[in-house]
């Protein structure tokens, strides 16, 4: 089996590159996998990295990775199943079900035509990542969906996928590498203060992550909060801008603002998330939303918006605090009352924070559901399954 993706270890920036990581090793458990990946070369056994194509990248970003998508297709000889990962690499599938008689398998982490912020990020390149992403799904053999909302999602935005093409698996968590972690190492590094309070934030500086709602939001949290934002690279010059912009006014209103850019290790991602009285994540866009996942493992209580799949994986009132969320009609993906929005961010946050037993119940309880009814190994034994089916259809 062909396994083909943009992300894979060392370089993850997001949650497919998560999910792809852990389900190839729980995978290797059950069946040969090679991985087939963009970026630099020099991985690991079975592991073949492709590079962009630097002279279609100048002209556009999708078209460089459609590039890629060629040479990766074309090395797919011999596989009875591609699987593959993002619209990034969903057309080296496409083209190997076409050109080799592979079977298609899609997992689908987010779709295209949801995400209209891309375009600001993309310009044309987002009708092409578009184009790529639907001619890839009309023709998959079998597609997986990380949550039941992501499934609904699938078929209302693509209407030409029967039902019975499309299987719900969600993402797991590795119980191990995210645990509650005693340790405080990582908070002293960054200047956090382990005796007060703290919101984190994990995530991507991009529209769909909706940051600069939390931080409108952080103005009214209790006196003597401290706000910790772990922040990945920003989709664009405008969101980065803005960002910036909004820790610079919190930082002149109070104190305890803390932002990390860059990706972390686990290890230090792991104490951060230990330690925190909430973990905060207010996406406008979340067909699954791992990182949640990963806060309840290590035993933290959460506060999310109710979007997408994120309510299959928070339980409200149980393992944290789902906020309402209604979208624009204009298909932004942006809150129709934004300061309504982070109004109820604020309130949710602020009533975890000042009912610290509560929250600790919440996080206690988040720990059982993580390692209770997410796992890696059952969600490989699933994609198995799928596997299987495909090909009885191929």
């Amino acid at each position: 089996m062909d396994l083909l993706t943009r992300e894979y270890p060392p370089e993850i920036y997001g949650g497919a590159g998560v999910h792809v990581a852990e389900l190839t090793r729980a995978l290797r458990r059950l069946t040969d996998v090679r991985v087939r990946c963009l970026g630099e070369p020099g991985r690991e056994k079975d592991v073949t990295a492709y590079q962009v194509d630097a002279e279609l990248a100048a002209a556009d970003a999708a078209l460089g990775f459609l590039g890629a998508n060629l040479a990766m297709a074309r090395d797919c000889a011999g596989a009875a199943v591609v699987h593959s990962h993002t619209w990034y690499a969903d057309m080296a599938g496409h083209l190997a079900r076409t050109l080799h008689g592979a079977a298609h398998v899609m997992t689908m982490h987010s779709l295209e035509p949801l995400r209209p912020w891309k375009a600001e990020q993309l310009g044309g390149g987002y009708a092409l990542s578009s184009w790529m992403e639907g001619a890839a799904i009309g023709a998959a053999d079998r597609i997986v969906a990380v949550s039941a909302a992501m499934r609904e999602d699938i078929l209302r935005v693509y209407p030409q996928v029967e039902p019975e093409r499309v299987r719900v698996i969600h993402n797991g968590i590795d119980p191990d590498a995210y645990r509650p972690d005693p340790r405080t190492d990582a908070l002293h590094r960054h200047g956090i203060d382990p005796a007060r309070p703290y919101v984190l934030f994990v995530g991507r500086v991009t529209r769909q992550k909706g940051l600069p709602h939390l931080l409108r939001a952080a103005f009214g949290l209790p006196p003597g909060t401290q706000l910790v934002l772990c922040c990945g690279q920003p989709d664009t010059p405008e969101i980065a801008a803005e960002v910036t912009a909004l820790v610079e006014e919190l930082r002149a209103a109070r104190e305890g603002v803390f932002r990390i850019d860059g990706m972390l290790d686990t290890t230090s991602v792991r104490q951060l998330l230990t330690h925190a009285t909430v973990f905060v994540c207010p996406s406008v866009y979340e067909p699954m939303g791992i990182v949640n996942l990963e806060a309840m493992a290590c035993g933290t209580a959460v506060v999310a918006s109710a979007v997408g799949g994120i309510p299959e994986v928070v339980a409200d009132g149980g393992t944290g605090t789902l906020v309402g969320f209604e979208a624009v009609p204009d298909a932004t993906g942006e809150p129709a009352d934004p300061a309504k929005f982070a109004e109820q961010l604020g309130c949710a946050m602020t009533e975890l924070i000042d009912d610290p037993e509560r929250a600790e119940r919440f996080g206690a309880a988040g720990r059982e559901r993580a390692v209770t009814h997410f796992s890696w190994d059952r969600a490989a034994e699933r994609t198995m399954r799928v596997y299987a089916e495909a090909r009885a259809v191929r």
